[in-house]
C-alpha cells in the first residue's frame, strides 16, 4: 500500500521533480524513477534495461539505428526481463541513464495505436463505463505520438502451443482492416516510463498507472479499431510503419 501511495504521489508531482520543497531534484527524479519501474515490477510486468539517447541518436552506437533509445540493450532481452525486485533495483541504480522495456506476451500485452486514436477511443471507453487499465503515452521515432494499452495476455506459459506469434506487430494479418493497430504480445516489448528519447521527442510517461487491473483486450479491440480506422481515412498520407524489434 505505501508504494502504491508513492506511486500516486510521483504522478501527480510538478514538473520541475520538486517535492515539498525538495531541492535535490536529481536524486527526487531518481527515486520517483525507481518508484515507477518498480511499480511496473510489482504489476508482474517483466522488465529489462534498454538503450538510452545520446543526443539525436542512440546510446548503442549503431550507425543509422532504426529505434535509436527504444530497444534492449541485451540481444537476449526475453530472458534477461524480470520481476526480481532486486534485480531491477540494481539495474535502476548502476544504469542510471538507461531506458527499460517491458516483455509482451508474458504476463500482459499491449495494444498500440496513434494517439489521436487513443485518446477518441478512451472518450469512448470511459463514456461506456469500460475499465481500460494502465495507459502509456510516448513517441515512437517515427514521427508520431503513440498510446499504448496495457492489456492481460492472450497467450501464457501455461498454453504455449496457443501463443499468438508476435508477427503481428510487423506483418498483421488485419492490417487492411485495423490501419494504425499493433498489438504487441510474444516476443515483443515496449518501452516503459519513464523513458526519454532523442531530440524532442515526447518522453514516455504513464497516463493512467501500472497498478490498475488488465483488462481483455478484446474488451477495447472494437473502439480501438474503429478509432484508427477513423484516424487513419482523415490523413490518407499516413504509413503505417512497422514496428522493428529484431535485436
Amino acid at each position: 500500500m505505501e508504494r502504491k501511495s508513492r506511486f500516486s504521489q510521483w504522478l501527480r508531482r510538478p514538473k520541475n521533480g520538486s517535492d515539498d520543497g525538495e531541492t535535490d531534484t536529481g536524486s527526487a527524479a531518481a527515486r520517483g524513477r525507481e518508484d515507477l519501474l518498480l511499480a511496473a515490477v510489482d504489476a508482474g510486468f517483466p522488465v529489462a534495461p534498454a538503450a538510452h539517447p545520446a543526443g539525436y541518436g542512440c546510446s548503442c552506437e549503431r550507425i543509422g539505428c532504426p529505434t535509436p533509445a527504444q530497444h534492449p540493450i541485451s540481444f537476449g532481452w526475453q530472458t534477461v526481463a524480470t520481476t526480481d525486485r532486486d534485480k531491477v533495483t540494481a539495474w535502476v541504480r548502476t544504469l542510471p541513464q538507461a531506458n527499460f522495456i517491458t516483455a509482451t506476451g508474458i504476463a500482459h500485452d499491449v495494444l498500440d495505436v496513434p494517439v489521436e486514436a487513443g485518446r477518441s477511443a478512451l472518450g469512448r471507453l470511459d463514456g461506456a463505463g469500460v475499465d481500460v487499465g494502465p495507459i502509456a503515452l510516448g513517441g515512437t521515432g517515427f514521427g508520431e505520438g503513440r498510446m499504448l494499452f496495457f492489456t492481460a495476455t492472450r497467450g501464457t506459459p501455461d498454453d504455449e502451443d496457443e501463443w499468438w506469434p508476435c508477427e503481428l506487430d510487423c506483418h498483421p494479418e488485419t492490417m487492411d482492416e485495423h490501419p494504425g493497430l499493433r498489438w504487441h504480445c510474444r516476443g515483443s516489448y515496449v518501452l516503459l516510463p519513464p523513458s526519454r528519447l532523442p531530440g524532442e521527442q515526447p518522453a514516455v510517461t504513464w497516463l493512467r498507472g501500472p497498478e490498475l487491473p488488465l483488462p481483455d483486450p478484446l474488451t477495447l479491440l472494437e473502439s480501438l479499431t474503429d478509432a484508427c480506422a477513423e484516424f487513419i481515412g482523415s490523413r490518407p498520407d499516413h504509413e503505417t510503419t512497422a514496428w522493428p524489434i529484431g535485436r
